[in-house]
């Protein structure tokens, strides 16, 4: 996509300039916006021509049944699908009784943009008709950071050469027809009109509908209001109908259906003229909520929407999103792809948990489908690095959703035999969808996982409220999971058997180092708390011979090390078996797992996803510098990276040991994975994971950010290409500005205390308006061979680019 004619390089937006329908659905994902609440992909205003629709609710799903050829004990009995809910983007233009639409008439210029800054996304279409009548379309649509249940679009329409007659159709449509599934496993099983009505309406300037989910029996809500502009007007409400009527300026009619609630408006525009139409539309949903309780919440949204105003809702958009940039922005000099990109991501990442407050972020946010909109442990491994250094109160109630569902993954482990918690590998509302084991149950290293998102946010928020009431219970019942499934082994190692790792082509095996790296992580993180939490721990009754057994547990963890070929296997006895074919193996062949038996996967030399190296980044102080060279060259040649979660890790590593071209090189991938498309199904959905990768590849990569029991090191270096990177971080309520030059690295505090640092290993402290500049690390000779990538699998080599 970005390489797509169409598309320009700009700092602090994504433009389109003209429209391809065959990257359609594409543009959709790249174009949504979301809150984290209530999500609108980037369809055009009238609805068709579309690839794929979709407005989404966070939490809103359906159940459905989960067969299987052979039963057995512990398996899901039922999926969750996130659903299409009432969409509320449809305005249809008829000039003269005919539809405006792309595919007929004459599009004389066709421009989207979606800017950064100010949370719009702004199309504006120069359409002559089949019957000769020119028009100009300006529409902005917003998804509010602010009011979380509300979107809102502004749309105009201008008679150019002659006097045209206009017809507005605004519209709530739910169970919209889907396109079929295209048989990728990745996708969304599609659900055939998941809604059933309970209610209409639709009078004067507004309508509602309001519908149930059958299986999961969620209640929801949609209402739209709104205020129209036309020739001979300044405003039409309720009390204005009759009057506007009687001057012929707008007519406006109203009626409602089943699935469909429109309210059409009608008038004549002289050459010049414009009708301008603002269109409020506010959601609401619940599981336990009755009817007249949903449908006053959306009334009660509109009317809050309304007051504000269009103007309102905009100015509020723009004065959030300058709180964020001036926290979390990055900006760096060399490549024009690399700007537009992170800022990009960081953009999406924000609309993924700015406002989910209590509902999962899934790993295509609300953007798309895809996966069926499950959240995975890529939240809080990948984007959640992200969000407690840009916007920590979306990363604390992730957390808090973890939280919420406690209750279940005590009761699934109960179910397996197990103390404590095991987290679903896959879900929307806390119980296990995966219906794979290997790839599902048996990737225990979730639990460690939440355990590390929530040590990060506390030591990088200071939020000990959060810990004492939410996080503690959290790192409780993941250690009492990791206590009952090891065991000590007759040399007095504590062994994890039988899991699986991040790498999904291995799967149950013995002592994978990733898991027994972050269990042993979580075991000493939760008697430490258990340690300074007397009184919570009491309540959780945990007593000093059970956090004195974690920290035993966590000191013999087992750590398989190949002497003879000096690396760390990925899991006990991974070395030894065979090394896949590489050079057999087809470009037609990728992505593995959809080409070839995971039997062979599972028994062979060949990563889909960093794992080990993964290990290497977040627990990084387990590992000599001279080990990390041999393990990152040694698993760079088995790395496919058939999965969008890898080349950001890849580059830390990378820039970690001295390879800072392919740094660079994975750095661009991670970049382009959704701007790009490279794994060819941005379609469904953006890449929440790959999005956070930009920022991981651009901060712990070349910036060299680390974090150790609450104290930021950083260890910078520039790759050929990139001259200057300049990142905003949030610190304990602190603003930090790390600003890297090849000769220069200038810390700056703008509020706050004191704050401790570490430069190239060397503790400073940064106050409040007094910058301190210090050298950037020479460029050193990288540590260890030169890795080489499977046959056909190295990233795209990066330039100096413009």
């Amino acid at each position: 996509m970005i390489n797509h004619p169409a598309y320009t390089r700009e700092p602090w937006c994504l433009r389109e300039t003209c429209l391809d329908l065959d990257v359609l659905a594409q543009s959709e994902s790249l174009f949504a916006l979301s809150n984290g609440h209530l999500g609108w992909r980037g369809n055009l205003d009238e609805g068709e021509p579309h690839g794929l629709p979709g407005t989404y609710l966070n939490g809103v799903y359906e159940s459905r049944p989960m067969p299987y050829a052979e039963a057995g004990y512990g398996y899901p009995e039922a999926g969750q699908t996130v659903i299409d809910v009432t969409n509320g983007k449809l305005i249809r233009l008829l000039v003269d009784d005919q539809p405006f639409d792309i595919r007929y008439g004459d599009v004389l210029s066709h421009e989207r943009v979606l800017d950064f800054r100010s949370g719009l996304l702004t199309r504006e279409v120069h359409w002559v008709s089949p019957g000769g009548h020119g028009v100009r379309v300006k529409s902005q649509r917003l998804v509010s950071l602010t009011q979380r249940a509300i979107a809102a679009i502004c749309y105009e329409v201008q008679a150019l050469d002659q006097e045209v007659r206009i017809v507005l159709q605004s519209e709530l449509v739910a169970n919209e027809a889907l396109p079929p599934n295209g048989g990728d496993p990745r996708e969304a099983a599609a659900l055939l009109s998941p809604l059933t009505s309970e209610r209409h309406d639709c009078q004067g300037l507004g309508g509602s509908l309001l519908h149930h989910t059958q299986v999961s029996g969620l209640r929801v809500g949609a209402a739209m209001a709104h205020t129209v502009h036309g020739p001979a007007a300044d405003a039409l409400d309720r009390q204005k109908v009759t009057t506007l009527e009687e001057k012929h300026a707008v007519t406006v009619y109203a009626e409602s259906f089943p699935d469909l609630a429109r309210v059409t408006f009608t008038t004549t525009l002289k050459p010049g003229q414009r009708l301008r139409l603002i269109k409020f539309v506010a959601y609401g949903w619940s599981a336990i909520r009755s009817q007249p309780a949903v449908a006053d919440q959306i009334v009660a949204a509109l009317a809050g929407a309304q007051q504000s105003g269009w103007d309102g809702l905009v100015a509020a958009q723009r004065t959030y999103l300058d709180d964020f940039w001036a926290r979390a922005d990055v900006s760096l000099d060399g490549d024009a792809r690399v700007q537009q990109a992170v800022r990009f991501a960081l953009f999406h990442l924000l609309q993924a948990g700015a406002r989910a407050e209590g509902r999962a972020i899934a790993a295509k946010g609300l953007t798309g489908p895809g996966y069926d909109g499950h959240a995975f442990w890529d939240t809080e491994s990948y984007v959640l690095q992200v969000l407690s250094y840009t916007v920590p109160e979306a990363a604390r109630d992730a957390l808090r959703w973890r939280h919420s569902i406690l209750p279940q993954a005590c009761k699934r482990a109960a179910q397996l035999g197990l103390a404590g918690a095991v987290f679903p590998w896959r879900t929307i509302d806390g119980e296990e969808c995966s219906g794979y084991w290997p790839a599902g149950t048996a990737a225990f290293h979730v639990g460690a996982d939440i355990a590390d998102a929530v040590v990060r946010y506390v030591n990088v928020t200071g939020d000990h409220t959060f810990e004492h009431d939410v996080g503690i219970e959290l790192l409780v019942q993941t250690a009492r999971l990791w206590s009952s499934l090891g065991h000590y082994d007759a040399q007095g190692g504590f062994c994890i058997d039988g899991v699986s790792g991040p790498d999904e082509y291995s799967a149950v095996a013995d002592n994978n180092v990733y898991t027994n790296l972050m269990a042993a992580h979580n075991l000493r993180s939760a008697a430490d708390a258990a340690s300074r939490y007397p009184d919570q721990a009491r309540e959780l009754n945990v007593d000093e011979a059970e956090s004195g057994a974690w920290l035993a547990m966590a000191c013999s963890m087992v750590i398989c090390y190949d002497r003879k070929l000096g690396v760390h296997p990925q899991s006990e006895g991974f070395t030894r078996h065979a090394i896949w074919d590489f050079a057999a193996t087809s470009a037609e062949q990728y992505p593995l797992m959809l080409h070839v038996p995971y039997f062979d996967l599972y028994r062979k030399q060949v990563l889909k996803q960093a794992d080990l190296v993964l290990a290497m980044h977040l627990r990084g102080e387990a590992f000599t510098a001279a080990q990390k060279a041999r393990n990152f060259a040694y698993y760079e040649a088995l790395t496919v990276r058939d999965s969008s979660l890898s080349a950001c890790t890849q580059a830390v590593l990378a820039a970690e040991t001295g390879h800072l071209e392919l740094a660079y090189d994975y750095l661009s991938e991670a970049a382009l994975m959704d701007l790009g498309d490279l794994e060819h199904n941005t379609r469904d959905g953006l890449h929440a994971a790959s999005l956070a990768g930009t920022w991981i590849a651009l901060v712990p990569g070349l910036a060299g950010l680390r974090e150790r029991e609450g104290t930021l090191a950083f260890t910078p270096r520039l790759p050929p290409g990139i001259t200057g990177l300049r990142v905003n971080l949030c610190v304990r309520g602190q603003r930090l500005r790390v600003s890297i030059t090849l000769s220069t690295t200038t810390y700056s505090l703008y509020n706050g205390e004191p704050l401790s640092l570490v430069h190239n290993g060397v503790p400073f402290t940064v106050k409040c308006g007094i910058p301190i500049s210090l050298p950037t690390a020479v460029r050193q000779k990288a540590v260890g061979q030169e890795p080489t990538q499977p046959v056909g699998r190295a990233p795209e080599h990066q330039h100096a680019r413009p």
